[in-house]
C-alpha cells in the first residue's frame, strides 16, 4: 500500500506544478513570437493590404506628375483627292500682280503690254495632296487650380489609412495565433493530467483485484474501475482530436509544417500585474481618421474644379516639305482653361466625398465606444480570472486532501470504490480548472493590452 501513498503525493505535486512562475507584463514566448512573425508574412489579406498601399504611393506620384511636361512625337501621312488651291479670281489676281512686278523690273510702263517670252511662275497650291508630317508637341501644366495638390494630399491620407488598417489586421492575426497557441497549451496540460489519472486508476485497479482475491471487495467494484478507465479513454481521445484540430489551425495561420508544430511545447504562463499605463490610440481609430481626412481632401479637390487652370503649349514641325502655305513651322503659347459651369457635377462629387467623410466619422465614434467597452470588459474578465485562479488553487488543496482521506477510508473498509473514484475525479477536475483559469487569465490580459493599443509581439 506504500506505493499508492507515494503516487497520491506525486499527483498532488504534479498539480501544484501546473502553477508556472508568472512571466512579465505581456512577454510572449519566443516560439510563439516566431509563429506570429511567420503568420504575418504568410497572410494573404496583409499582402493585399500592402499592394493597396503601393497603389496609393503610385497615386501620389501621378498627382505630382501633373506638373511634368508631356512631350509627344507625332507622324502621319494623308492623301487628298486633289491639291488645295486658291479660287480662280485669286489666282488671276496673283498672276496679274506678278506681271506688274516683272514689267516694273524691266522698266516697262504700267499700261504697256506684257512682253512675250518672259516666264511667269504658276501660283503654288495651298496644300499638296500628298501630305507627310512629323512634329513634336509639348504640353506643360503650370497651374492645376490646386487639384493636383488636393489629389496628392488625399492620396497621402489614403496611404496612411491603409497602413494603419494593415497594423490593425496584424493585431487580429496575432490574437488568433496567440489564442490557438494557448488552446494547444491547455490541451497538452489537460492530457498530462489525464495520463496521471490513468496511472492512479491502474494502481487502484491492482488494489481492487487484490481486495477481491482476499474477499474484501466485490467484482462490481472492478467494473466501476473499468468504467472509469473507459471514460478516461474517451476524454483522452477528445483531447487528442482537439490537439490535431488546433495544429491544423496553426498550420493554416502560419504556414509551418504540422510536423514542426507537433514539436512545440506551449505552456500557460500567467502574466504579472503591472502598473496602469495610459491608453494608446488604436490603429483602427487612426485608420478611420486618415480615411476621413482623405475624403475631406477629395471634397476640396472637387470644389477646386472652378479655379482657372494655366498650361503651356509648344509645337514644332520636323518636316517642312509638305507644310501648307498657312502652316507655321513652330509655335509656343500659354492658355487658360476656366470651367464656369460643368452641369453641377463638381459640386455633387464634392458633396459625395463629404458624406463619405461623415460616414467615416460615425464609424470612428462607434469604434471609440466599442474600444472603451472592450477595455472595461477585459478588465473585469482579468480580475475575475485572477480571482478564480486563487479559488482553484484552494480547490486543488481540498481535492488532494479529500482524495487522500477517502483513499485511506477505503483501505480501512470505511468507503466504497465509488467514493475513491469520485475523489479522484474531483482532483482531476481541479487540475483542469486550474489550466482553464490560467488560460482565461492570459486571454483577458491579451485582450486588455489589445484594447488599450499596447499589444506587443
Amino acid at each position: 500500500m506504500q506505493r499508492k501513498w507515494i503516487g497520491v503525493s506525486a499527483f498532488f505535486i504534479f498539480l501544484m506544478g501546473l502553477l508556472p512562475t508568472p512571466g512579465s507584463a505581456q512577454q510572449l514566448e519566443p516560439q510563439l513570437m516566431e509563429l506570429i512573425e511567420k503568420g504575418l508574412n504568410k497572410n494573404h489579406e496583409l499582402n493585399q493590404n500592402e499592394i493597396e498601399a503601393q497603389q496609393a504611393v503610385i497615386d501620389q506620384k501621378l498627382a505630382r506628375s501633373v506638373f511634368l511636361p508631356k512631350i509627344t512625337v507625332n507622324g502621319n501621312y494623308t492623301r487628298l483627292d486633289d491639291d488645295l488651291r486658291f479660287d480662280s479670281d485669286t489666282e488671276t489676281l496673283l498672276l496679274g500682280t506678278q506681271k506688274l512686278l516683272i514689267k516694273e523690273a524691266v522698266g516697262l510702263p504700267f499700261n504697256a503690254g506684257f512682253p512675250e517670252g518672259l516666264p511667269v511662275k504658276e501660283v503654288p497650291a495651298i496644300q499638296q495632296k500628298n501630305i507627310l508630317k512629323s512634329s513634336v508637341d509639348v504640353d506643360w501644366v503650370l497651374f492645376s487650380g490646386f487639384q493636383a495638390s488636393g489629389a496628392l494630399k488625399a492620396s497621402k491620407h489614403k496611404e496612411a489609412s491603409i497602413h494603419f488598417a494593415g497594423s490593425a489586421l496584424q493585431d487580429k492575426i496575432a490574437l488568433k495565433i496567440i489564442e490557438t497557441y494557448d488552446q494547444l497549451a491547455l490541451v497538452n496540460a489537460s492530457e498530462k493530467v489525464l495520463k496521471t489519472s490513468e496511472e492512479y486508476l491502474a494502481q487502484q485497479n491492482l488494489y481492487v483485484n487484490k481486495a477481491i482475491e482476499n474477499g474484501l471487495a466485490t467484482p462490481i467494484e472492478r467494473k466501476k474501475i473499468e468504467l472509469a478507465k473507459q471514460q478516461l479513454i474517451g476524454k483522452q481521445l477528445e483531447f487528442e482530436q482537439n490537439r490535431t484540430l488546433l495544429l491544423e489551425v496553426l498550420q493554416q495561420l502560419t504556414g509551418v509544417d504540422t510536423e514542426q508544430l507537433e514539436m512545440l511545447t506551449p505552456q500557460l504562463v500567467p502574466f504579472n500585474v503591472v502598473k496602469e499605463e495610459p491608453v494608446e490610440k488604436r490603429d483602427e481609430v487612426k485608420a478611420l481618421e486618415e480615411a476621413e481626412k482623405a475624403s475631406l481632401s477629395k471634397a476640396k479637390m472637387e470644389r477646386n474644379n472652378f479655379i482657372p487652370k494655366l498650361a503651356l503649349k509648344g509645337h514644332y514641325e520636323l518636316l517642312e516639305d509638305d507644310l501648307s502655305l498657312l502652316d507655321p513651322r513652330w509655335y509656343v503659347g500659354v492658355g487658360v482653361k476656366w470651367n464656369l459651369f460643368d452641369g453641377n457635377q463638381a459640386n455633387l462629387k464634392s458633396k459625395q466625398s463629404k458624406f463619405e467623410a461623415l460616414k467615416y466619422r460615425e464609424k470612428l465614434k462607434e469604434a471609440e465606444e466599442m474600444i472603451a467597452l472592450s477595455i472595461t470588459k477585459a478588465e473585469l474578465n482579468l480580475a475575475a480570472a485572477r480571482q478564480n485562479t486563487q479559488i482553484v488553487q484552494k480547490e486543488i488543496d481540498l481535492a488532494a486532501e479529500t482524495y487522500e482521506m477517502v483513499n485511506k477510508q477505503y483501505r480501512n473498509d470505511l468507503a466504497s470504490v465509488s467514493d475513491v473514484l469520485d475523489a479522484l475525479r474531483d482532483l482531476e477536475q481541479a487540475g483542469f480548472h486550474l489550466q482553464e483559469s490560467i488560460f482565461k487569465e492570459r486571454r483577458a490580459m491579451i485582450d486588455l493590452r489589445h484594447a488599450k493599443g499596447q499589444l506587443e509581439y
